[in-house]
């Protein structure tokens, strides 16, 4: 569980840390994911860059389609904050290619939709 990564820091409150080590939704500030998940900040979405999240919480996906994206066909579903609604990314559900593989299960989150911190 995410919390307990944070909870043996010492010399730092909770607060503290959680604004340094999380991102949460631009819009309502819902917590959506962890900095110590980021996998890469090297994507580029449609608006911009986008980071490659191991896990993202707080979401609620759209239904699954098959996209044609920079690197191939995947299988995708939009990525929506389960608190305001608004559109954050999409998450990877299948990639046909081998090499694509790694991104299956992983949440694509636009840079300009999510904030550091915890609201």
């Amino acid at each position: 569980m995410p919390i307990a990564k944070v909870q043996w820091q010492e010399n730092s409150s909770m607060e503290g840390l959680m604004e340094s080590r999380a991102y949460c939704c631009f819009k309502c500030r819902n917590l959506v994911a962890f900095h110590d998940d980021i996998v890469s900040k090297e994507f580029q979405a449609s608006n911009g860059r986008a980071f490659l999240f191991s896990h993202a919480m707080n979401i609620i996906l759209g239904p699954k389609e098959d996209r044609q994206l920079l690197t191939g066909l995947h299988t995708v579903a939009d990525v929506y904050c389960s608190n305001c609604g608004e559109e954050l990314g999409w998450k990877y559900i299948k990639a046909y290619e081998e090499t694509q593989k790694y991104k299956e299960g992983k949440s694509v989150l636009e840079k300009f939709k999510i904030v550091r911190g915890n609201g």
